[in-house]
């Protein structure tokens, strides 16, 4: 219900009438219902198949409980949103491209996570060799962008209608946001409930502003934001199921997609607020470490842990509130992405 009202609030700043809400509102709850009814199934299925997460020893010590529990569950809910997106928009070309990423992101992930698992460790694909997937991924969409998209595609749109004409930039630009994206989704995936959630906020509000100009990439939006809906179902607090990188880098690569093909990039950079933070703070945490290291090899940091919701975690917020939180700025985030636009 609350999210009904969300969707109704973000559709009338826009301006839309409220049957425009009702494209997102139904692709939305069919994909949440589908995703959430498909975990009772798959959650226990891949207890069995012992897909329980490595929890790495120097992160928070109240994870520890948590080991064992089943990761991976980014296999079902994320396929759920693509092909409820697919049927719904009759295959979609636009639709069929970001599904595209999507699912080649959630490959990477995928291969990542059962590395992890094989090897009975935190070490699965290296830095390096995941970036280079990601970055070959990136290329070969914005690629595709460039081919089939018309040239205004690289004018980007600021408040109070200032265009920027980027350009040959603009697909260095939109390669960055596509590998940025889906690692800054990955590291806010750490506290039960907040990616997947947060993911969820994020694919409304940019569902609502790409409504008006691609109603296949809206439905796109609204799915996915029901599978993630669904699949809180199972990952709130205490999480049944984590959805690893398998899910993560998905979520990020297909926000990343959506705001490159619907020229919505800057509304992305705003929707993705929380994403941006997360990243934002391990960058510091490392770059401050490095500058203030000593003759003993040893360096300062700026927060207890990184990302920030382990800093707060190790301040004393519970996850709940840390997740609580996040939610009401990301929604905030959405409602200014709008209201801007």
């Amino acid at each position: 219900m609350l999210l009904n009202l969300l969707v109704l609030g973000l559709v009338q700043l826009v301006g839309q009438p409220v049957d425009f809400s009702l494209t997102l509102i139904f692709p939305l709850g069919i994909s949440a219902t589908i995703s959430a009814i498909l975990g009772y199934g798959i959650v226990p299925l891949l207890r069995r198949l012992k897909t329980g997460q490595i929890i790495q020893e120097d992160g928070p010590q109240a994870h520890l409980t948590k080991a064992g529990t089943p990761t991976m569950g980014g296999i079902f809910f994320i396929p759920v949103g693509v092909i409820v997106a697919l049927v719904w928009t009759n295959f979609d070309p636009a639709v069929i491209a970001v599904s595209g990423v999507t699912l080649a992101y959630l490959g990477i992930g995928w291969i990542d996570d059962w590395q992890i698992l094989r090897q009975q460790s935190n070490k699965g694909i290296s830095p390096w060799g995941k970036l280079i997937l990601q970055i070959v991924i990136a290329i070969g969409f914005c690629f595709w962008v460039f081919q089939s998209q018309p040239s205004s595609i690289t004018d980007v749109t600021l408040p109070g209608n200032l265009i920027l004409h980027l350009g040959l930039f603009f697909w260095l630009i939109a390669g960055f946001v596509l590998v940025a994206e889906s690692n800054a989704t990955n590291l806010t995936d750490g506290v039960d409930g907040l990616a997947a959630g947060n993911g969820s906020l994020a694919f409304l509000g940019l569902g609502v502003l790409v409504g008006s100009d691609n109603s296949g990439l809206m439905i796109f939006c609204a799915c996915l934001s029901g599978g993630c809906l669904g699949f809180v179902v199972h990952n709130r607090n205490p999480a049944k199921v984590f959805m690893g990188d398998t899910g993560s880098l998905a979520l990020g690569g297909s926000l990343g997609a959506v705001g490159i093909l619907s020229g919505n990039l800057w509304e992305l950079f705003i929707i993705s607020g929380i994403f941006f933070v997360e990243s934002l703070s391990v960058i510091a945490q490392v770059v401050y470490y490095k500058a203030t290291k000593g003759p003993d090899g040893q360096g300062k940091r700026l927060l207890k842990m990184a990302p920030l919701h382990h800093h707060l975690e190790l301040s004393g917020w519970a996850e709940t509130k840390i997740v609580g939180t996040f939610y009401l700025v990301n929604a905030g985030l959405a409602v200014l992405a709008v209201v801007l636009t």
